[in-house]
């Protein structure tokens, strides 16, 4: 398999792991917002679930460790979570603050309309950084 090859199939895979990473942030983002609280803390903690989820599953499944190759974990989950604030938190703040406040989009659309930006900005971000192989 070339590296083109692999990278689409990990592309492939990281998308699966995006739909439940998608479903466990919404899920989490409406829940809080249905109890009353901003959209803000909503995404906060659709955020956490959601990171905690991708690392796990592309720990495991989408950026394995293969024979002679080494990860630690923890810099890996560091990493997660700084890519993942970056476009996740920064990037759809911002995103959010302008589909909902500027354009007048609602709040339980715009998250959907975020992932095309988030979707391909997270996977270059993993692949490149957060799950790099150390040598």
């Amino acid at each position: 398999m070339t590296n083109r090859d692999r990278s689409i199939m990990q592309f492939i895979k990281f998308g699966v792991v995006g739909v439940s990473n998608t479903f466990i942030a919404y899920f989490t983002y409406v829940l809080i917002c249905m109890m009353g609280f901003n959209f803000h803390i909503g995404n906060l903690a659709g955020f956490v679930t959601a990171t905690l989820n991708s690392f796990y599953w592309n720990n495991r499944y989408v950026f394995k460790i293969e024979e002679n190759e080494s990860r630690t974990w923890w810099k890996a989950l560091a990493k997660t979570f700084v890519s993942y604030g970056f476009s996740g938190l920064v990037v759809t703040e911002i995103l959010l603050i302008f589909w909902i406040d500027v354009i007048g989009v609602s709040s339980y659309v715009a998250p959907i309309l975020n992932l095309f930006i988030t979707v391909p900005l997270n996977f270059m971000l993993n692949k490149l950084w957060a799950f790099k192989k150390e040598k």
